[in-house]
């Protein structure tokens, strides 16, 4: 199998789960609704498992940002910069990126190896260790650094327009 090959059924997985991840979430949140407002009741679990839903959701969210290159950038000075001069400041801009991911990554595994020796129960399900829903956060925080260095050296998705000047267009 080739990497490329590879990359892509990676991409596939990662935009399945976050579907249906949201999918979930949405079901959830409506059924919740539902049985408050019309039948007094609910579902004991949906709440904490939510919260749980929506931290992976977001962390799988900023994971697919990285890889296609969605995340939120200021690149207003990117326009008055040259060829060399932004390919400096991607490479400089992306490896900072990677590093503030990595101390992410490398945090979120102290914490989730502190919950885990301590079998600090979760807050969603008593029976639940707490170390189990956090796994995404080294997990993600760890992709995306990686993606950060990659794109820090691959070619820009975009390259804007260099501007000379600053005033209107003729």
């Amino acid at each position: 199998m080739t990497l490329q090959r590879a990359l892509e059924i990676l991409r596939r997985i990662e935009d399945w789960l976050l579907a249906v991840l949201v999918l979930l979430l949405v079901v959830l949140a409506g059924s919740q609704i539902i049985l408050r407002d019309f039948f007094a009741t609910g579902i004991s679990w949906a709440d904490p498992l939510m919260r749980q839903l929506v931290l992976w959701t977001g962390m799988l969210g900023a994971l697919a940002a990285v890889r296609d290159d969605k995340h939120i950038a200021l690149d207003v000075l990117q326009r008055f910069l040259s060829p060399l001069a932004q390919t400096i400041a991607r490479i400089v801009t992306f490896g900072f990126a990677a590093a503030i991911c990595a101390a992410l990554a490398w945090y979120s595994y102290v914490m989730l190896n502190v919950d885990y020796t301590s079998a600090t129960p979760s807050s969603a399900f008593d029976s639940l260790p707490a170390w189990i829903p956090e796994t995404i956060l080294p997990a993600a925080f760890g992709l995306m650094a990686i993606r950060f260095v990659l794109r820090a050296f691959a070619p820009p998705a975009h390259t804007p327009p260099l501007l000379h000047s600053v005033g209107p267009a003729p």
